[in-house]
């Protein structure tokens, strides 16, 4: 309790003097405070691309998601620089990469400097109001290796929980006023933020609200008033489901429990079931953002509010004899990501980007959105860019980190706009380091690996060339804490 006082104590004041102490970092306008625009993001955990009707699967319900998507834009090379929970959401917040925010499973919490200058910190000292439900995924904490607590004072108002919160909304205490109306808690993040939207309306500051919804992670718990939605429903598996399209996969890859889960979550035997279940939570998502676009509609402030709706990581559901996470394969590192700014003349021609883009762009759109200088220390970059023009470019490249799980598993890998080398480092008396090539461009489903493809040796010269620089950067930006530094050894290829 005293820890969680001095750390509320210290926000606080952070949030007073947070414009003196980053001076050379940021720059307000606040004579156009009111012509800021609010901004929503919102996060699945957990979502695929394949799981949208956008993204071209007709056989999905998600009408709230689709309109989203014809309203703005849709980004299709869109990548999580680190595909799991606690890491991903590190990386949004800040806009850092992994290793440069030390903040993941097995390492360790976010140091509070870094907390200091992600999106929402910096944000309410500009003026805004700011409001956070759902699934936070990380904890603060003044001192590497020690134990952090929820940032809740950072926030006007909360709504969110520790660790990965509960489906049911009376198992998550700060969401005790939606307990009786709304017993699953996906919906009753859409309430949350349909109330913060109307009330922060009225005032003449502009507001940011950030929703960080359960589902559709596991354990697999639908809303049961969508039963109905998905009853006795059949799929189309996708073009790369089953192991016959995994056997070119590393041998490092399915150390990690990915590959198990093929079978344990039943995507072997069960698979119309699995997935109507997992389509039924994230159809409660969609009814839960269009909840919020109404209230946004009810507010009267449509007209001066981005919306950004994205994913903390993919899924695999089955594609190449895997399930769950974390890996570097498409269906994992890939997910969907859809933003609306109303202010723009783009808006409303349902065009697509196919630039590359990664989750440590949100911190600095979000930034810039609001006016406020980016900080240096941040490696994302500003999406509107693309929205202006999808055809531009603000991305190289971009690494896909994993150094959770199994040590086999571990490996670092690159991406470009059509183009994925990864390298898994991890040796003993039966596996030797492994390097895989994927042409996403031509191959999105990762059905060829071309490392060894003679007519491809050109491109794998390229690639290793673009990882060897990521491992660079690594060595040269990487925190002195939580057990990263040695990575950037470990990854260097052999």
């Amino acid at each position: 309790m005293v820890k969680q006082f001095h750390f509320a104590v210290f926000s606080f004041v952070l949030a007073c003097h947070l414009n003196s102490a980053f001076a050379d970092d940021t720059v307000t306008n606040k004579s156009k405070a009111d012509q800021r625009p609010n901004i929503v993001f919102l996060l699945a955990d957990d979502q695929c691309t394949y799981s949208m009707g956008c993204y071209g699967t007709p056989e999905v319900q998600t009408p709230n998601m689709d309109k989203l998507a014809r309203d703005g834009m849709i980004f299709d090379c869109h990548y999580d620089t680190t595909a799991i929970c606690m890491a991903s959401r590190a990386n949004i917040m800040t806009g850092m990469y992994e290793y440069k925010t030390g903040c993941n499973f097995e390492h360790g919490a976010l140091l509070s400097e870094h907390w200091h200058r992600s999106y929402p910190m910096m944000l309410r000292a500009e003026g805004y109001q700011t409001a956070f439900a759902g699934k936070f995924g990380f904890e603060v904490t003044e001192q590497p290796g020690s134990k952090g607590d929820l940032p809740v004072a950072s926030f006007d108002r909360w709504g969110g929980g520790p660790g990965q919160t509960h489906y049911e909304t009376k198992r998550n205490k700060s969401m005790k006023d939606y307990v009786k109306d709304y017993p699953h808690s996906t919906v009753s993040y859409g309430a949350f933020g349909s109330d913060f939207i109307a009330e922060a309306a009225k005032s003449d500051r502009p507001f940011c609200l950030s929703i960080s919804f359960k589902a559709p992670h596991k354990p697999a718990t639908p809303d049961p008033q969508f039963d109905s939605i998905y009853a006795g429903k059949k799929f189309t598996r996708p073009a790369n489901y089953g192991r016959d399209y995994g056997a070119h996969f590393s041998l490092q890859s399915r150390a990690g429990r990915q590959f198990e889960r093929f079978h344990s979550w039943n995507y072997s035997d069960k698979y119309d079931e699995v997935m109507a279940t997992y389509y039924q939570q994230i159809y409660a998502i969609d009814v839960a953002l269009g909840m919020i676009r109404k209230a946004i509609d009810n507010a009267g402030v449509r007209q001066n509010t981005v919306v950004i709706y994205t994913s903390d990581n993919g899924f695999f559901c089955g594609s190449h004899g895997y399930g769950s996470k974390v890996l570097p394969y498409e269906e994992s590192s890939r997910v969907p990501l859809i933003i609306f700014d109303p202010r723009h003349s783009n808006s409303g021609k349902q065009l697509r980007c196919d630039s590359l883009t990664g989750n440590v762009d949100f911190a600095p759109t979000i930034l810039k959105l609001a006016g406020i200088q980016v900080p240096r220390n941040m490696d994302g970059q500003d999406l509107m860019v693309l929205y202006n023009e999808p055809k531009a470019k603000i991305h190289d490249s971009l690494p896909l980190i994993n150094v959770w799980g199994p040590k086999k598993a571990h490996s670092y890998a690159v991406v470009t706009d059509s183009w994925k080398y990864i390298y898994w480092p991890y040796r003993d008396d039966q596996i030797s380091p492994t390097e895989e090539l994927y042409d996403t461009q031509n191959d999105p489903g990762e059905l060829t690996d071309l490392s060894e493809i003679g007519s491809a040796a050109g491109d794998l010269i390229r690639m290793r060339q673009v990882y060897d620089e990521a491992v660079k950067s690594w060595q040269r930006e990487v925190v002195p804490y939580h057990n990263y530094s040695h990575f950037g050894d470990h990854f260097q290829r052999r």
